[in-house]
């Protein structure tokens, strides 16, 4: 046991909790405990802008005053009340100063778990006890609530605390409790927290606001918030469930062979709890054993890797810290977890472009999403040299891979060539096929799906219209709208010459007369199509063809003695209605009525 007159802790010493700890445990024996004003107002300032250190600071001294009464010593606060701008500038060395100065007039012994208030108390030949803290690492009360399936725990005042268990994409949710927790049993826990997170060589305070606090214990992420920031206290914590490497995703050979020699910008993207972050984390550990340097930047620092991979935070430092960091280390591949603003992309972009391979992780709820995100934040022509590769992550395994270029053509749907502009190109990596073209359209920049163009009602009445002006040649004509001037006509291989003409003069003034340019191509006979069954009705003003509803959507062509009479799409029923009212209607009504045979094809 160490005997002295008086002691003055300084603030490191009764955040930490040791004074009290050290008197209960007879380690310290004293007449006298003084503590400075400066300390209060540090820790009155501490625990008005919301931050737990000085919550803690504050119960240490509730705990000294009752050991007072137990263990017979005085406690005192003495000394003046530092002014705004001494708190302000408390991480300068201001209200240390002040304590110093205590201790000396006071000839008492400080006390601090500060090596470098120890060394300058030394240096001014006074008397000073350093006491360094004792890494005790303990099970607290939140790691009970876990076990091997456990991904989250949600634990909320007045709420039962319940768990997601499972795996990503395959999770219930679990209550852990019947009882409601008390805003006490929080606010206790946060506390725990907090401490362990100081003690635990694994554990950091990434972030500390007025209402909240984000903590990286090991493998746990935890988040705490309060009021005024929520409206009651509450923890969640996160962990991973398990380890995955690269090899567990049973990435196709294409796909590896892009990740390990082409790819150096990709976008893993998902919806949160998707599995995103490990696979970048098996990622990172890929790059790392083919011999590359590899770094991570996390906020928190949560991914689960080997020694041998660097983790930065961004929360501890700022943008421009981790860039300069970045390009003087030079590390082959950089994985960005968690982009969420402006100075993410921003600095996602910058070290793209400084020749660095990233691995950029954000939420989207679809691939192109993710590609989206940089659009305003960034050039169009630069976009596919930031980013080459989205990795979409669904259920915890890989959903879908795009990859992007960029080229200059007329967009589709577009068929003007004085339409040409630069076009990003959005394709499935697997098949190679267009997806998506980012391209400007007047002032915006815009994300078009390139999808299978429905024939347009405009385009298949030109069709009809082309098909009856033909008609006099021959009734197996069927016509095809390409766009708003172009056509092709289907005729019998016979007819061909006949349409054409010598040097092409009769298919011109077919041109001219209908004011739109044809090719001519030969009619396919229905050898090659597929004939189909079907019942006729009749429900007074319209003839129904009965046909499966699997052909819905389809086009089939309605022949009469062999003979091509007209083409229609099938409905969702199965239907196809003709009208009887209608020319083609009365046509047909009589040709029924005639017995004449009526065959279907698709």
């Amino acid at each position: 046991m160490e005997k002295y007159e008086k002691i003055v802790p300084d603030t490191s010493i009764i955040i930490e909790n040791l004074l009290s700890e050290k008197i209960q445990k007879k380690e310290i024996k004293t007449k006298e405990v003084i503590i400075h004003e400066a300390v209060l107002a540090e820790l009155e300032h501490q625990a008005n802008v919301g931050k737990t250190i000085g919550l803690l600071g504050l119960d240490e001294l509730n705990k000294l005053k009752e050991l007072s009464k137990q263990k017979f010593f005085e406690l005192k606060y003495e000394g003046r009340r530092p002014n705004a701008v001494e708190i302000k500038h408390a991480s300068l060395g201001e209200i240390d100063s002040l304590i110093r100065e205590l201790a000396y007039n006071k000839e008492a012994v400080l006390i601090t778990g500060d090596k470098v208030q120890s060394r300058v108390a030394q240096a001014k030949g006074m008397k000073v006890k350093y006491v360094q803290p004792v890494i005790k690492k303990k099970k607290i009360k939140i790691e009970k609530y876990f076990d091997k399936t456990t991904m989250s725990v949600h634990l909320r005042e007045k709420v039962r605390p319940y768990a997601k268990k499972g795996m990503p994409g395959n999770w219930k949710t679990v209550y852990l409790s019947e009882k409601k927790l008390k805003q006490s049993e929080i606010i206790a826990m946060s506390k725990e927290i907090i401490e362990e997170s100081k003690i635990r060589s694994g554990g950091f305070l990434e972030i500390e606001r007025r209402g909240s606090s984000v903590v990286q214990l090991e493998n746990y992420r935890i988040v705490i918030t309060r009021p005024p920031f929520s409206d009651g206290w509450e923890i969640t914590a996160v962990r991973p469930v398990k380890k995955l490497n690269i090899k567990d995703y049973d990435l196709s050979e294409k796909l590896l062979q892009r990740i390990e020699d082409q790819a150096e910008g990709i976008l893993v993207a998902g919806s949160p709890g998707e599995g995103k972050s490990t696979f970048a984390s098996a990622l990172a550990e890929f790059y790392a054993k083919k011999d590359k340097t590899v770094k991570t930047i996390e906020a928190p620092r949560d991914l689960q890797l080997d020694d041998t991979i660097t983790q930065y935070s961004i929360s501890q430092g700022s943008s421009q810290e981790i860039h300069d960091v970045l390009l003087l280390s030079r590390p082959d591949y950089t994985v960005f977890d968690e982009m969420r603003n402006n100075e993410d992309f921003r600095l996602f972009s910058d070290l793209r472009l400084s020749g660095i391979g990233i691995v950029g992780v954000l939420h989207s709820t679809n691939p192109v999403d993710a590609i989206q995100r940089f659009i305003g934040r960034t050039e169009l022509g630069v976009i596919p040299q930031i980013v080459d590769t989205v990795v979409f992550i669904k259920n915890g395994k890989v959903g879908s891979v795009l990859s992007l270029q960029m080229t200059v053509k007329v967009p589709s749907g577009m068929t003007e060539a004085d339409l040409a502009r630069p076009v990003v190109e959005i394709k499935d990596f697997e098949n190679d096929k267009l997806k998506y073209e980012i391209y400007s359209y007047g002032e915006e920049t815009v994300v078009v799906p390139v999808v299978k163009e429905s024939v347009k009602p405009l385009h298949e009445l030109s069709a009809k219209f082309i098909e009856k002006e033909l008609s006099s040649i021959s009734r197996d004509i069927k016509a095809e709208i390409l766009s708003d001037n172009k056509a092709i006509i289907y005729v019998p291989e016979s007819l061909i010459a006949r349409i054409i003409g010598k040097e092409g003069k009769n298919i011109e003034q077919i041109e001219k007369r209908l004011g739109i340019n044809i090719k001519v191509e030969s009619l396919k006979g229905n050898s090659d199509k597929k004939d189909v069954k079907f019942n006729l009705g009749d429900t007074g003003k319209f003839i129904i063809f009965y046909v499966d509803t699997r052909f819905t959507g389809d086009q089939v062509d309605v022949h009469v003695d062999d003979t091509y009479l007209f083409s229609s799409t099938v409905g969702k029923k199965g239907d196809i209605k003709v009208h009887k009212k209608s020319k083609l209607g009365r046509n047909l009504l009589n040709l029924i009525n005639r017995n004449r045979e009526i065959k279907l094809f698709v």
